[in-house]
């Protein structure tokens, strides 16, 4: 055996552990010989220094541009030389140390992760073939006229995460020709990559994309005009907090193909579509909690194409069109939100979808506080929600609609609409409501109406001038009244060629 005074210092500490476990001595050795690699004082390039790095190694790289693509090892962390100062984009630092794609086509990450591998702090550009023809056409048309391809892909991304547990932080992703950071799960490999502090914008995908069962923490990170959404689910249940999405061509948050991510505390706005749009199949189920989603060109929050969320304590308000809409289908439960100041309806429904609203707050908005658009068949479930001095009707509903509502306060202040619409063609039973305020009617109908222990209170009493009926039904309508309370209408009940009991 050599003599211990020969022996280099990885071989003395080998030596003293080789009785002990490995896992155990590949910490001692990790924790206690880790070494910071400099580039370029040591290395011309990344690359060399990352395959010169042993697991636990840092790979510490001074400001400049490098025009290269990476594939980290295991175990290693690769950070830009600085601290914590602040930039324009993020940290200064991270903005003074480029990794330049070059403007390459074809296949491969500008950086590819690896497991237990970090990266922390670089601007990652120009990998593959940014568009701005492109981009600025489909940002003009809401991304109406895109192609659909799925968010996170392979391709030219700029970080790829492939089934590995990592960290990216604190990077800048921008002007790459496929998404900015692309994380991919793997079958019977587990694992949860955490994305945090980044910030992602002008990429030719989504911001970050997360599929094919990715469970990624993704938190904190600030993604905009990204040509689809500014973070993106395929396939995939990842936890997605903190962050804040704008101005992306599509959706500020993108959830589809069966995915079931929890989407909390958020902050979605000036979206060219939702702010958090969910589609894409019965077995896409994602809890949408506590987030804010404002001033989207569509809805706050969308959900289409049988899609069945839980939509629960979120505020959505002055969007382009409504707070929280379903459609095509879809069945979310609606429990809890607040949604107010949005240009058409608070809570709006419509192509065939079947919903429940539980405990909504829906105020202020320019049409309806709930809304009901005529389809074939829908259905909804409405109990203890508060809809208050929307612009038009408090509720309406239209042809072919089955919808029960119970414990609720319906109220608007006067004027002609009525609180509540309820056309030919749709079915709705009433019961333990309160349907108060002014205007021509409580209830008008021309459909099929139940109503059983409901309070109808009106603001004043009106002898004279536009109508003023607790109910109102319309010709064809089919009433049935039982153990209602009437306060202040003219008439407790008018009807015209109407069935009644």
């Amino acid at each position: 055996m050599r003599s211990l005074c020969l022996l280099n210092r990885r071989d003395l500490f080998a030596f003293f552990v080789r009785s002990i476990s490995v896992p155990f001595y590949a910490l001692l050795v990790s924790s206690a010989f880790a070494s910071t690699i400099h580039v370029p004082r040591e290395h011309q390039t990344i690359q060399s220094a990352i395959d010169a790095a042993q697991p636990g190694d840092t790979v510490l790289v001074e400001a400049g541009t490098y025009k290269e693509d990476l594939r980290l090892k295991s175990g290693v962390t690769l950070m830009s030389a600085g601290d914590k100062t602040r930039g324009k984009m993020g940290l200064k630092r991270a903005e003074a140390t480029i990794i330049d794609g070059r403007g390459k086509a074809g296949s491969g990450a500008g950086v590819q992760m690896a497991e237990a591998s970090t990266l922390d702090g670089f601007t990652i550009s120009n990998v593959g073939v940014y568009d701005d023809v492109a981009w600025t056409k489909h940002h003009a048309t809401q991304g109406e006229q895109q192609g659909y391809e799925e968010i996170g892909e392979p391709g030219r991304t700029g970080v790829s995460i492939i089934g590995v547990t990592c960290t990216v932080r604190n990077n800048i992703v921008h002007h790459n020709g496929n998404t900015g950071i692309g994380i991919l799960g793997v079958p019977d490999h587990p694992s949860t990559p955490l994305v945090i502090h980044n910030t992602c914008y002008r990429n030719m995908g989504g911001g970050i994309g997360s599929m094919k069962g990715s469970t990624a923490v993704i938190r904190s990170n600030t993604c905009f005009e990204n040509f689809y959404a500014g973070i993106g689910h395929s396939a995939s249940s990842p936890l997605v907090v903190d962050n804040d999405c704008y101005d992306n061509v599509r959706g500020g948050i993108g959830i589809s193909e069966g995915s079931s991510p929890i989407v909390r505390k958020n902050r979605c706005f000036r979206n060219r579509r939702a702010g958090i749009g969910i589609r894409t199949g019965s077995d896409t189920k994602p809890l949408i909690e506590d987030n804010d989603c404002y001033e989207n060109d569509m809805a706050g929050i969308g959900i289409r194409e049988e899609a069945a969320p839980i939509i629960r304590g979120n505020r959505s308000h002055h969007n382009k069109m409504t707070g929280i809409g379903s459609r095509t289908k879809a069945s979310p439960i609606i429990i809890g939100n607040e949604v107010y100041e949005n240009k058409l309806s608070g809570i709006g429904q419509q192509s065939g979808a079947t919903t429940i609203l539980i405990d909504n707050f829906s105020h202020h908005n320019k049409t309806s506080g709930i809304g009901f658009a005529t389809c074939k068949k829908g259905r909804s479930t409405m109990l203890n929600n508060r809809v208050i001095d929307n612009a038009k009707v408090a509720v309406g509903i239209n042809s072919g609609w089955n919808v029960d509502l119970r414990g609720n306060v319906l109220s608007r202040q006067g004027g002609l609409p009525p609180i509540v619409m309820v056309s030919e063609g749709s079915e709705v039973s009433f019961s333990d409501n309160t349907i108060e305020g002014g205007g021509v009617a409580g209830i008008r109908t021309s459909g099929v109406v139940r109503a059983e222990n409901n309070q109808f209170n009106g603001t004043a009493f009106r002898k004279v001038g536009p109508p003023n009926f607790a109910v109102w039904a319309l010709e064809g309508a089919q009433i049935e009244l039982t153990n209602n309370t009437f306060h202040s209408w003219r008439n407790a009940l008018h009807a015209t060629k109407a069935e009644v009991s």
